[in-house]
C-alpha cells in the first residue's frame, strides 16, 4: 500500500482538533515531544508505530488514519478542518449544498451564523457554556477556510435548489422559531441581502464562480467534490450552515474512492446540464425574491 504521509498528517490534525486536544496534550499522552507531534501532522512520520497509539488516543481506526476506505467524522470541527485541507490543494470545487455553499455567502454571514448557532442551544443546557465555546471554534475555522479559498481563488461550481432558496428567504437567518416578530423581520432581511448578493453574482458571472439553480429540489445529500491533481475526493456532510443550522450532531464522510468520486461528479453533471445559469438563473432568483416581497 502506498501511504501518503502528508495526507495522514492532515487527518491527524483534523481528528486532534475534533477532540479539542492541543499538540501539548497529545505529546504528553504519547510520551513524545511537541515538535514530534507537529512533524507527524506535517507528514514527516518518524515512527509509523506511533500511528497505532495515535489511533487509540483519537478514537479512530488505523485504516481511517491511513486513508484506506472511508474517513468518518462525528465532530463538525474535525470535519470542517478536513474540508479546509482538501480545498487547500484543490483545482476545482463542485458542490451541492442547502441552500448554497458558504463560500458564496457574504463576509457578514459568519456573524449571523454564530448568532444562529448560539441561539439554537437550549437555555437550560447543562453544558451551554461549553457549546457556545465550541461554536466560536467552528466560526473561527470556517473563517479561516473561507480566507484560504478566497486567497487561492479556487474555482467553485455550485448547484442550488429553488425551493431551498425560497425557504432560506422566508425563514430568515434563525436558529429557533420562538423569536420576537421584529427580530424575525430583521433575520429575513439579512437572508434577502445574501440572496441579492447571489443574484448579482449570477448576473456578473465572475471568473471562478459558476452557480446553477435547479427547479424544485436537488439531491438532499449535502456533498462536495474536490478535483485535485493527485487524488480527488468527495465529502458528505450532515452539518448545515444555512437556515436552521446544525453543527452539533451527525456523521460526516470523506472518501477518495474513484467510484465514489465518479458517481457524485456524474450526479452533479446531470444536475448542471438542466440547471438555470447566468442571466436565466438570475431571473429565477429574482422571481423568488420578488414573490417573497409580495407575500410579506
Amino acid at each position: 500500500m502506498n501511504i501518503q504521509y502528508e495526507e495522514v498528517g492532515q487527518r491527524l490534525r483534523a481528528y486532534r482538533l475534533g477532540k479539542e486536544l492541543s499538540a501539548e496534550d497529545v505529546a504528553e499522552r504519547l510520551g513524545i515531544s511537541r515538535a514530534a507531534v507537529y512533524r507527524l501532522e506535517k507528514g514527516e512520520i518518524v515512527k509509523i508505530q506511533i500511528l497505532g497509539a495515535l489511533s487509540t488516543l483519537l478514537g479512530v481506526s488505523l485504516p481511517s488514519l491511513l486513508g484506506v476506505g472511508v474517513e468518518y467524522y462525528n465532530n463538525a470541527l474535525a470535519f470542517f478542518e478536513r474540508m479546509r485541507q482538501l480545498e487547500e490543494n484543490s483545482v476545482q470545487l463542485l458542490g451541492n449544498f442547502s441552500p448554497m455553499s458558504s463560500l458564496l455567502l457574504s463576509e457578514d454571514y459568519m456573524a449571523h451564523l454564530r448568532t444562529m448557532l448560539v441561539e439554537a442551544i437550549p437555555d437550560a443546557a447543562p453544558d451551554r457554556a461549553k457549546q457556545v465555546d465550541f461554536v466560536g471554534k467552528i466560526i473561527a475555522l470556517l473563517e479561516e477556510r473561507r480566507s484560504t479559498a478566497t486567497r487561492r481563488g479556487v474555482p467553485v461550481v455550485s448547484i442550488v435548489g429553488s425551493q431551498d432558496l425560497e425557504r432560506f428567504l422566508r425563514l430568515g437567518l434563525i436558529g429557533r422559531f420562538n423569536l420576537p416578530a421584529e427580530v424575525q423581520r430583521e433575520r429575513r432581511a439579512a437572508a434577502r441581502r445574501e440572496l441579492e448578493l447571489l443574484y448579482q453574482t449570477m448576473l456578473r458571472q465572475p471568473i471562478g464562480v459558476q452557480v446553477g439553480i435547479v427547479d424544485g429540489q436537488p439531491p438532499t445529500q449535502t456533498f462536495q467534490v474536490y478535483d485535485r491533481q493527485d487524488t480527488s475526493a468527495v465529502t458528505l456532510s450532515p452539518y448545515r450552515l444555512g437556515d436552521q443550522p446544525n453543527v452539533s450532531s451527525g456523521i460526516a464522510l470523506v472518501t477518495s474512492a474513484p467510484e465514489a468520486v465518479s458517481y457524485f461528479k456524474d450526479t452533479l453533471t446531470r444536475q448542471w446540464e438542466t440547471a438555470h445559469k447566468g442571466a436565466d438563473g438570475a431571473q429565477i432568483l429574482r422571481n423568488i425574491l420578488d414573490s417573497a416581497v409580495e407575500a410579506d
